[in-house]
């Protein structure tokens, strides 16, 4: 089963260039569907006239943002250097505690098809 989900353009180029092989998201009602196999086509914001597509080789489910941080290295995000409140800080501006509270936390291992 195909999957679209929108990527900003630092993430997006990273996944492209095979730096990053995890992404993460909230585990919300859409990412609850995904399957080990499954591929996600994912399209550059808010320029949407790129996409890559990838096929989903684990899913790793962790309470909070922090607990995922702490339990994956950097290196698979392309995010290494920051440390993990930093990196926290950085996903609350796209997801709230809120969320994350209601939904729990999901991390998306991938690898590129295109």
């Amino acid at each position: 089963m195909e999957h679209n989900m929108g990527l900003y353009e630092i993430p997006f180029n990273s996944i492209k260039s095979g730096r990053k092989t995890v992404e993460v998201r909230l585990y919300d009602n859409k990412r609850r569907k995904l399957k080990l196999g499954d591929t996600i086509k994912f399209t550059k914001t808010p320029d949407s006239n790129e996409t890559i597509t990838v096929e989903v080789i684990g899913l790793r489910k962790y309470p909070t943002f922090k607990k995922m941080y702490e339990s994956i290295p950097a290196n698979d995000l392309d995010a290494v250097g920051g440390s993990i409140d930093e990196m926290v800080e950085q996903t609350y501006q796209i997801y709230s505690p809120d969320r994350e509270k209601e939904w729990g936390t999901v991390a998306i291992s991938i690898k590129l098809l295109d």
